[in-house]
């Protein structure tokens, strides 16, 4: 592929010229109904609404609006296409509409959103029924050709079959004359024991190899014509403004084309390469007014969480008979705190996005999680109307929740490229920009409290949630709609639902005293279930060692209206040996949490030595997602969400000093590495049911929680406070 990409519409719209009279399957969702006009009508014009499209030469095309960023979401939602459609796999691929022709149709494409776990199980209703209908059609058209019966047919691996003669024709060649038909109004699936594809580990259709040699084209390789490159510096403290900015020296600098103003908040450099625009920046002078948040620090948004670690006010979630009285009554209490910390989502590809501005027109290329974000960021930015605006998605070197919600690199890009009109330009952030720039997993703080009986029985729990708020800067209305309550809170541990607390105990409340920060928060991968999972899980095992139990057997018993729950806790046990003494120096600790509709759990075994360096050598993890669409991509997100939960436990956090934040680079936000990584074994779990779990963010809250229960039987210490390289304590 050529880094000098011509995206334009006609990529993402296929032409009846180009499409051939193949066939167009369009469906409404319940959520959006009357968004497609009159799905059940013949498709005399094969472009609307369409999800699977079928040439007469055979090739499948799937339309997908949830983005790849590495989790394998294409390639499943192309198999329950394949599946439902019995068509060849080689046959298939997939395209991306964009946010302006779905807006041009209504919104027929749904929500563009692609965070939270929600690829497979948020698509695979509209995915896998525009598969069957289309399979119905084309068996139709060939029964309508041959003029037999249409039970008299069959269809396998694209090519349709008169079972009586033995006649057979290729999909291809009745796709005209299925377009023709109305969409089937009933379309029955097939039954999960007749799949041959959804749950096999097919090899990924999203250019893999590309990725390895470096082939693939990413946002920030991207290229148009006369492209320029743009970089930004946006006020240090946040809440700050722009007083003032000197460009004379920069402009001297080779290559520069400009220096404008962003936003009243930031400075932009515009010129022919990225060395150029990042060497004139660090000549400009900037004067910047740094507003009311200055003297803010760690130290001093602690101190605001610790209050409301006791506050008597508090957003109630999660109640069950009365815990304060329990609490009140018990023979004995057991009382913990927990502290996490902010974090980055520190992509390796920094925040990019290109835009090409004319008083008739906006386009941009944006590496998006969410298109219909990245589109209204650019009506807004452009000052266009909606119908002269469009996004078109660019391949995105990891996203886990940046470039969703968030769409600030977006606008920034408009904005400057409004600023020298006709030409295109690609704003790159440094990776100095990306890290003091970011919108941060939110800090939180935790304080749980067990009561207990005189046989050391758990009588009740209450656990206090102190800090930040995503959906207070992202959706408040959400928190209207609530009065004032934040449900993104409570992950892993609501009241039901995808998020749903499983463990049934007599009297339990579960609380938030919000205490929002300057510090803009978002949604970073596993958002609040990490934090919930350490304080929970951590605590299990507290109140079993204060109990005197064995912290499986304890957590079985409060498990035993949650058989899945049960389900992989005990795989994971099995799977460590639990019921085996371990071999000598070795310690094992566990872990479960439901969250993102998915059951799941991790055991781990750990040494230590010196009392600091701690060496995983094992971990098993087990996951319940109702269904598995393709295993090897399960055991691969396991592996990667073991990375992403390791380098928060151990390495990473993000400190405030003077307003702003002190980590600049990977130097000081480190990662896990190679020779750190532990083996990891994946059991997979399929309980089936009516709900799909997700797969790519449950398993990374319980490996935290699980190496810290095994450090505190290797040590006799509970670290109660993230990351752990604060505590001197190291992963070697």
């Amino acid at each position: 592929m050529s880094s000098e990409l011509n995206l334009s519409r006609r990529k993402f719209v296929i032409g009846s010229a180009t499409l051939g009279a193949g066939l167009a399957i369009g469906f409404e969702f319940p959520a959006i109904a009357g968004n497609v006009q009159n799905p059940s009508a013949p498709l005399a014009n094969p472009e609307i609404g369409v999800w699977v499209v079928v040439r007469p030469n055979d090739d499948v095309i799937v339309r997908i609006v949830k983005s790849e960023m590495g989790q394998g979401t294409i390639t499943g939602l192309c198999q329950m296409v394949a599946e439902e459609l019995e068509c060849d796999w080689k046959k298939i691929s997939y395209e991306y509409p964009t946010p302006g022709e779905s807006l041009r149709r209504k919104q027929v494409w749904g929500s563009f959103s692609t965070g939270g776990s929600r690829g497979i199980r948020q698509s695979e209703q509209y995915v896998r029924k525009g598969g069957a209908a289309a399979r119905m059609m084309l068996i139709q058209a060939a029964a309508n050709q041959w003029g037999v019966p249409i039970s008299e047919c069959t269809a396998l691996n694209s090519v349709i079959t008169h079972t009586p003669t033995g006649r057979k024709i290729s999909y291809g060649k009745v796709s005209e004359a299925a377009s023709r038909l109305p969409v089937p109004t009933e379309i029955i699936l097939k039954d999960p024991r007749e799949w041959k594809l959804i749950g096999k580990p097919i090899p990924r259709i999203d250019d893999t190899a590309g990725k390895v040699t470096g082939k693939q084209i990413y946002g920030i390789d991207f290229k148009l014509p006369g492209m320029l490159i743009a970089t930004i510096n946006e006020c240090p403290v946040f809440g700050g403004t722009l007083k003032s900015f000197d460009d004379s020296k920069a402009l001297q600098i080779k290559g520069v084309k400009k220096v404008v103003p962003v936003g009243g908040t930031a400075v932009a450099v515009i010129a022919d390469t990225f060395w150029h625009a990042k060497t004139a920046m660090e000549k400009v002078d900037i004067v910047w007014d740094y507003g009311p948040n200055l003297n803010v620090s760690s130290a001093s948004i602690e101190k605001v969480l610790q209050e409301g670690l006791t506050a008597q006010f508090a957003y109630v979630r999660n109640q069950k008979g009365d815990a304060k009285k329990a609490i009140s009554d018990a023979s004995s209490t057991l009382e913990s705190t927990f502290s996490y910390p902010f974090l980055n989502h520190a992509t390796l590809e920094p925040m990019n996005a290109t835009a090409k501005w004319t008083p008739e027109k906006c386009e941009t290329w944006v590496p998006t999680q969410n298109g219909e974000n990245s589109m209204a960021a650019v009506i807004k930015a452009s000052g266009l109307p909606a119908e002269k605006c469009d996004v078109y998605k660019i391949n995105i070197g990891g996203g886990f929740g940046r470039r969703g919600s968030h769409q600030d690199y977006t606008t920034q890009a408009v904005l400057i490229a409004k600023q020298m009109p006709g030409t295109p330009i690609k704003l790159i952030w440094t990776r100095e920009e990306d890290m003091t720039q970011g919108r941060y997993h939110p800090v939180m703080m935790g304080k749980l409290t067990g009561s207990f009986d005189k046989q050391k029985n758990l009588t009740g729990l209450h656990m206090r949630l102190s800090g930040q708020s995503i959906l207070a800067s992202t959706s408040p209305l959400t928190l209207e709609t609530n009065k004032g309550l934040d449900p993104e809170v409570f992950q892993g541990l609501d009241v039901d639902g995808q998020h749903e607390f499983t463990y049934d105990i007599p009297n339990l409340t579960i609380d938030h005293a919000m205490r929002n920060t300057h510090v803009p928060p978002g949604f970073w991968r596993g958002v609040n279930v990490n934090q919930n999972a350490i304080f929970l899980e951590s605590f299990m095992d507290e109140m079993a060692d204060y109990a005197g139990k064995d912290p499986l057997t304890f957590r079985l018993q409060l498990l035993s209206k949650s058989p899945r729950a049960a389900g992989v806790l005990n795989a994971v046990a099995k799977g460590i040996g639990w019921d085996t003494p371990a071999p000598k120096g070795i310690y094992r600790g566990l872990a479960q949490m439901k969250s993102y509709g998915s059951y799941a759990a991790a055991a781990c075994e750990i040494s230590v030595k010196d009392g600091t360096d701690v060496k995983i050598h094992r971990f098993v993890a087990a996951i319940d997602p109702g269904y598995a669409v393709n295993p090897a991509q399960i055991e691969r997100q396991t592996s990667g969400s073991f990375v992403f939960g390791l380098s928060a436990l151990f390495e990473e956090e993000i400190t405030i000093k003077d307003g702003r934040v002190q980590q600049k680079n990977f130097n000081d936000f480190n990662s896990l590495r190679l020779s750190q990584m532990p083996n990891v074994e994946t059991i997979i779990i399929q309980s089936g049911g009516k709900e799909w779990g997700g797969v790519g963010e449950p398993t990374i809250a319980v490996g935290a929680p699980a190496v810290l229960n095994a450090f505190y039987r290797a040590t006799g210490k509970r670290i109660r406070t993230v990351p752990l390289k604060n505590s001197g304590i190291k992963l070697v």
